[in-house]
């Protein structure tokens, strides 16, 4: 990228600059190719941060679905990590994971996994064999719905009225198909069998997001997930253990990764050869992108401050404002063949496409993604009845309980007081995109339009045509919508 005008002279956010639209050739926005092209097999350049209350296994595989990765947060026990794995690697990739309940579960039971949203719904199921569920055990769906308009303690299996809809796995042969199939059966959602079993569950905008993106997949066909491990410890257990579970992308990560500890831990993990690319940070600066890749990394986690959940800069003054972080690290990483993560700081689509022109291949998304029906944790109705997911950062008092709950009493109050970040807050889901696949169409939608903007069909093209130009505070807000009622 270049700027408009003069060279800034100070370290610039988001907000800061804004896109310069230029001649372009791009005709559509269906036209561009969202890869990142770092050596992950993401298809398009969002990655969910490896943060408690955002990254579980639900939302990393309905995000490698989209062709996004998950990051497993380091603060999970090794052996469920490796659950956590095993689980995405088993999920369908062309249908949904069906959410399945006893016909004795309650509309208070499914209402903490999902909300009452059209397009979805909970398979009610008598029986399951190891997890898997027969045909004839299946008693019908329940539509989302109707968990709406149900008394709480009604039970699901009282609710089934209609007959259960459903489509065989082998008789479908691609997305349109499938979209066609369920248009012509007139149903909204239906369960996806293969011989006999239950293997997913299938809606028409499902069916329609399969026809738009390319999954995140491994060798083998299975849906991509990441995962992260501190510096300190048997790192070199940690990684050989996730590697073995089937991780697809290793995240050594922590809040300086500038630092020698880092530098140890990712030579260690190098050194194991594990044939995985290695994730890194976080930093902010050229010479933490030299050090970090010339000791293993080959992407690097670009970010001090600019998270929601984070106090770092108001507790340290320590940090640097993110456009002008992955502008240097990106320029940085490039001439050594490495790639960036941008990591935080983005609260709506521009701020995405703005990463990406300053040279990241991917963006991570923290607090935007928590507020979403497959976050980790239940679902909360706050007094006037808005749903809710908690949310907290993973410097904050709360997560250091998490992370060293097993240290005596003494040494675990001894790192409360240093611990920084906001240690609980309320992330409302939004009603018009309560998924995190909303939210990938949302965003993906802005950033290729972005990319026909500045006629580029590609990440790597965007960064080279990507004018960017200064703003003030006014222009910034001259190019916000104004509310509905004014």
């Amino acid at each position: 990228m270049r700027f408009s005008g003069a060279q800034p002279t100070v370290d610039l956010t988001y907000s800061d600059v804004f896109l310069v639209p230029r001649r372009s050739g791009v005709t559509s926005r269906l036209d561009v190719d969202l890869a990142p092209g770092d050596g992950t097999t993401a298809t398009v350049p969002l990655v969910a941060s490896n943060m408690n209350s955002v990254t579980g296994p639900r939302l990393a595989a309905t995000l490698a679905r989209r062709g996004g990765l998950g990051v497993l947060p380091q603060d999970m026990a090794l052996q469920d990590l490796d659950a956590a794995i095993r689980w995405v690697k088993r999920q369908p990739v062309p249908w949904d994971t069906p959410l399945v309940l006893s016909p004795d579960a309650t509309v208070a039971d499914a209402a903490l996994l999902l909300p009452p949203l059209e397009g979805r719904g909970i398979v009610v199921a008598s029986a399951s064999d190891g997890g898997r569920v027969h045909v004839d055990d299946i008693v019908g769906i329940v539509p989302a719905t109707r968990l709406g308009t149900a008394l709480s303690d009604a039970r699901l299996g009282d609710l089934v009225r209609a007959r259960m809809v459903s489509i065989d796995a082998d008789d479908v042969t691609d997305a349109r198909q499938a979209f066609d199939l369920l248009v012509a059966a007139e149903a909204e959602t239906v369960c996806v069998l293969q011989h006999g079993h239950l293997v997913g569950t299938l809606s028409q905008r499902t069916a329609l997001r399969g026809t738009l993106y390319r999954p995140a997949l491994d060798a083998d066909g299975r849906l991509a997930v990441a995962a992260a491990v501190g510096i300190n410890g048997d790192v070199a257990a940690k990684a050989t253990a996730l590697a073995a579970a089937g991780v697809d992308v290793l995240v050594v990560d922590t809040a300086h990764g500038h630092q020698d500890g880092m530098l140890r831990a990712l030579r260690t993990v190098s050194g194991l050869s594990l044939g995985l690319p290695i994730v890194a940070g976080n930093i902010v600066t050229a010479d933490g992108v030299r050090d970090l890749v010339a000791a293993g990394a080959t992407i690097l986690k670009v970010g001090v401050g600019p998270g929601a959940m984070c106090t770092t800069r108001m507790m340290t003054a320590v940090g640097r404002p993110q456009f002008s972080a992955v502008l240097e690290t990106a320029q940085a990483a490039a001439e050594v063949g490495a790639h960036v993560w941008a990591d935080g700081g983005v609260r709506y689509p521009r701020d995405v496409a703005l990463a990406l022109a300053a040279g990241a291949a991917s963006v991570m998304i923290g607090s935007w993604f928590a507020g979403t029906i497959e976050a980790p944790g239940q679902l909360q109705l706050d007094a006037d009845g808005r749903a809710y997911k908690e949310s907290w950062g993973m410097a904050s008092t709360k997560a250091v309980h998490g992370r060293f709950g097993r240290l005596d009493p003494y040494e675990r109050a001894r790192k409360e007081l240093f611990a920084e970040g906001i240690s609980s807050s309320k992330i409302y889901l939004d009603p018009l995109r309560p998924s995190v696949e909303d939210l990938v169409d949302m965003i993906t939608s802005g950033v290729r339009s972005s990319f026909t903007y500045a006629g580029a069909a590609s990440v790597a093209e965007f960064h080279d045509r990507a004018l960017v130009g200064l703003q003030s505070a006014a222009g910034y807000e001259e190019g916000k919508a104004l509310p509905v009622s004014w």
